[in-house]
């Protein structure tokens, strides 16, 4: 059985992320996103390849939204509406409710200010949303009688997911975008420790390793207080949720850093008693704090254990910031939507405020490529152009800020090796960054990675166990004593005088019962462990044993011409005795004519050519004889031994 999958999207990029799972016959789209960078029919995932006839509703068996940013659900009402699947849709119960805020401020932005033709409308955002059926953490649900999935926190955004995805033995687990360091307002990813056959993992900063919380809180607050100090307006483009509850949260790296940002400077504002202005540039982020204080439960424990004395979310020193204020003297912190600048409200603002030095522009750690937000990132541009007829002057300061609310790569690293999958994908990320994660996830974790491009498939081996029985024969044989016999010297004992250690040998007995049994599996016919006789009766053969031969030389004290046939017993016996001297391993058995230990035989070789002599010891010198040794595969590792400590012998008579 093999796990199929399909990347429609963020396959050696940032945007759109969608991938189609098939397990075991079960067909799943995790996250249905568009991306930001393009204004054409490749803002949205080839549905084509899901199905050439658009039969969406036999052709998957659900859809799982992992949060509500817009490049992972942001295709979800063309896809349901326009497109016409009409099956289940699984997300989380914050995610729900904050999604519909996110399309339906894109599609305002995009149709109502910009005048771009509609792809969907709020109707459909509407009727989408009835699909949706919505999950607790941790909840196991059962979408069908093979299918079963659960969500664990990803921390990320408020709502985020990790969803794990069961049918019959095949597991994997889809990360969507997760952080495994907690911060202002969110906790840090937790997961089970799962039996994997499959991880794909988001790889957003496949090879930053960031620095401490506090040191990048630190140069953030410390560029903004110098710009407003010096009678700047600062300008944060940030999405209609997430960050900006953090800088006043932080960063709104596709909308949470303003949660980050948010706190963060409405904090260092009452500290410092500055009363220069912090806007919001709409009403919607007021109904997103709405929803953020009604969600408490899916913060971070300090904001949780605080909540009834202090609400993080009410914020002291933020205002509402109306257009006509664009050109009002003074300065001022503002956030605008969208992020990235990508157009809408933030766009209209950097038109105004980036000629001016004094000014400056705060960008998140991460800007899709096509947004003025990544030109900006790109260099130091003095001039952008916006269309044919367009273009901006930017004389502004710009700062990059070091939030994110992705993890970074010892992140990525930490929960690879904690999940210990039999294989990884890695998506949403930069081809060359994740080449570089995907080799030393391959070296250091010893495990197979994969980080296939957009409309490209990966097959992936899945497990699959068999319930066999067993026969009376096999369960006799795993009961039958299996006794070790080991020599050992009194060294260990404490009290043990020197020459105690020297003359005392102790036998130590070991019963180590081996269960071993041949699997057989014949048609119609369940899955059975029998025992090795057993087998042969079965199949009507008959018992081969195969052994092993080596002649071994062995030194001895003086010269001789000739070994007769009388030699043979003396040697033997002066072999036993050295060899039991010598080893640990148990008693070797002296019978005459030959030594025995388990399958282990040895005797006297008196040949002057022998077949199982090695070619360099062929020419037997006057001061070394042969023993010819046998033993079964089962006895590889005591043969040798018993041949290592012969070899290094030294007979002398007694």
């Amino acid at each position: 059985m093999a796990i199929e999958c399909l990347v429609l999207g963020a396959g050696q990029e940032v945007g759109k992320s969608c991938m189609v799972v098939t397990i075991n016959g079960k067909r799943i789209m995790f996250d249905c996103g568009m991306h930001m960078g393009y204004l054409d029919q490749r803002r949205y995932p080839d549905f084509s390849l899901i199905s050439k006839f658009g039969d969406y509703d036999n052709a998957l068996t659900c859809i799982i939204i992992t949060h509500f940013h817009l490049d992972h659900v942001g295709a979800l009402p063309y896809f349901t509406e326009v497109c016409g699947y009409n099956g289940p849709i699984y997300m989380t119960y914050p995610t729900k409710a904050l999604a519909p805020l996110m399309l339906e401020d894109y599609r305002k932005v995009m149709v109502d200010r910009r005048g771009e033709e509609e792809q969907f409308t709020s109707d459909h955002i509407a009727e989408c949303m009835k699909r949706v059926i919505a999950v607790d953490l941790r909840q196991t649900v059962q979408v069908d009688e093979e299918l079963q999935i659960r969500a664990y926190y990803a921390g990320h955004v408020i709502g985020a997911a990790m969803f794990y995805a069961k049918v019959g033995d095949a597991e994997m687990v889809y990360t969507g975008d997760y952080n495994m360091t907690p911060d202002r307002h969110l906790g840090a990813a937790q997961i089970d420790r799962l039996q994997l056959d499959l991880l794909i993992t988001e790889s957003t900063y496949a090879t930053t390793i960031r620095d401490s919380r506090y040191a990048r809180e630190r140069e953030f607050l410390k560029a903004v207080y110098k710009c407003v100090s010096g009678g700047g307006k600062v300008l944060i483009p940030t999405f209609a949720l997430g960050r900006a509850q953090g800088v006043f949260g932080i960063k709104e790296e596709k909308g949470r850093e303003r949660e980050e940002l948010c706190i963060l400077l409405d904090d260092y504002w009452t500290r410092m008693n500055l009363k220069i202005p912090i806007y919001f540039s709409a009403g919607l982020t007021i109904q997103a704090n709405m929803y953020y204080k009604m969600l408490i439960s899916w913060t971070s424990q300090k904001i949780k254990d605080t909540y009834s004395t202090q609400n993080a979310f009410d914020f002291k020193n933020v205002q509402n910031f109306e257009r006509s204020m664009i050109d009002a003297p003074g300065p001022c912190v503002l956030f605008a939507t969208p992020g990235m600048i990508s157009g809408g409200f933030s766009l209209e603002v950097f038109k105004h405020w980036a000629p001016s030095e004094k000014n400056l522009i705060t960008l998140p750690g991460y800007c899709v490529a096509g947004t003025i937000g990544h030109k900006l990132m790109s260099g130091k541009p003095t001039k952008i152009d916006l269309d044919q007829d367009t273009q901006i002057e930017v004389r502004c300061q710009v700062h990059q800020l070091a939030f994110s609310p992705h993890t970074d790569a010892k992140g990525i690293m930490d929960l690879v090796k904690f999940l210990s999958p039999k294989h990884v994908i890695l998506v949403h990320g930069e081809k060359p960054k994740m080449a570089t994660l995907k080799e030393k996830i391959h070296s250091e974790l010893g495990i197979q990675c994969y980080d296939p491009a957009n409309n490209e498939t990966i097959c992936i081996p899945s497990s699959h166990y068999v319930e066999a029985g067993a026969s009376d024969a096999f369960f006799q044989s795993c009961q039958t004593p299996n006794f070790k016999f080991q020599k050992h010297s009194s060294d260990d004992a404490p009290n043990s005088s020197l020459i105690d250690r020297n003359l005392v040998r102790h036998l130590q007995v070991k019963d180590e019962r081996v269960a071993e049994g041949i699997l057989v599996v014949e048609k119609t016919k369940k899955a059975k462990v029998v025992h090795q006789d057993e087998l042969l009766h079965m199949v009507g053969g008959k018992k081969h044993d195969i052994r092993f031969a080596y002649c071994c030389p062995v030194s001895i004290s003086h010269s001789m011409d000739n070994l007769s046939e009388s030699d043979r017993c003396y040697w033997l016996q002066i072999l036993h005795s050295k060899i039991n001297g010598e080893l640990s391993v148990g008693n070797i058995q002296n019978f005459g004519e030959n030594l025995r230990m388990e399958s282990f035989h040895t005797s006297l070789c008196l040949k002057d050519y022998c077949p199982y002599r090695i070619q360099e010891n062929s020419q037997s010198t006057t001061k070394t004889v042969f023993f010819c040794c046998s033993w079964s595969a089962v006895d590889e590792k005591l043969a040798r031994r018993i041949l290592s400590a012969m070899e290094n012998l030294n007979l002398r008579e007694i």
